[in-house]
């Protein structure tokens, strides 16, 4: 996974002027957009479209100083106007380009990236694979901002807005893997950017042939793989250091990829006050080619 990254972010610099076809570049190295994506956004910590856009400005402030007329360093990054570059510029630098031209700047520079696996051996991830026939996942889904680190506070008022009643109903309703109250994330921008939406589902996991009540949301998962990463420790913390090293430890050393699907979250046990936890994280994989 790796060589893959890096060769999309060599792809990256030689097309700075140009629409980068990141399906195209995907299929040649052999694995999906998709994957890439999540990839990238999970090891770099900004998503490839913030990337691109900082190297593109980065290197524009070279020609801005050199007196190269805005718009044609506008038209030459893929900006249809100055007022577009300008918006760009000052994004990534903080200040436009007729200011950098005035004061000299100050610039903040992206240089072009260079992945490198480090194995550090320091622990083992408990993980398992397993192959689930189709299933859906029931209960009650609402709109909610990505939050990368901490308490998802609209996650929270959306279980909090549930009748304690309803929590036992869905419970009862459980009858496949993932088993009990689940966490489902659907949706997500394949760029795993902050602040985008995604659709949270608090329910549980039926078989197909299972009756869903008229009042339930329902997604409908297709067969396939899953990985299944089990942590412990301070919630939600420990569950997202999972997330992360599984992007940066378990991929890139196994061979398999993520494919396009929901993560699921089982709380196995918790702490009365939720401080702790022990969880499975699901997530839907598929074997590289």
């Amino acid at each position: 996974m790796i060589s893959e990254l890096n060769g999309l972010i060599d792809e990256v610099g030689v097309r700075l002027a140009e629409d980068l076809d990141v399906p195209a570049l995907a299929r040649r190295l052999g694995t999906t957009e998709y994957h890439l994506r999540r990839m990238f956004s999970s090891l770099v910590g900004m998503p490839l479209s913030e990337y691109v856009r900082r190297r593109r400005m980065t290197v524009a402030a070279a020609d801005v100083l050199a007196d190269v007329p805005l718009l044609d360093v506008a038209v030459r990054y893929g900006y249809g106007s100055t007022e577009a570059l300008n918006r760009a510029f000052r994004a990534v630098h903080g200040i436009s380009p007729a200011e950098l031209r005035q004061h000299g700047g100050p610039l903040r520079s992206q240089p072009q990236l260079r992945l490198r696996l480090t194995i550090e051996g320091r622990s083992t991830m408990d993980s398992r694979i397993t192959d689930h026939p189709p299933f859906r996942l029931v209960g009650h889904a609402v709109q909610v901002p990505l939050i990368h680190q901490g308490v998802n506070p609209h996650i929270q008022a959306h279980i909090a807005s549930l009748p304690l009643a309803e929590h036992e109903r869905l419970k009862q309703l459980s009858d496949s893997e993932p088993a009990g109250l689940l966490q489902v994330s659907a949706d997500v921008d394949p760029d795993f950017t902050e602040g985008s939406t995604l659709t949270y589902l608090h329910g549980v996991a039926i078989d197909r042939a299972t009756a869903v009540p008229d009042d339930l949301d329902v997604i409908d998962v297709p067969a396939g793989s899953w990985v299944v990463f089990r942590s412990s420790g301070p919630y939600p913390e420990a569950l997202q250091e999972t997330y992360a090293a599984s992007a940066a430890d378990w991929f890139p050393s196994n061979p398999w990829r993520l494919r396009e699907g929901p993560s699921i979250v089982a709380v196995i046990d918790r702490a009365e006050d939720f401080r702790t936890a022990t969880t499975e994280l699901w997530m839907p994989i598929e074997r590289q080619a």
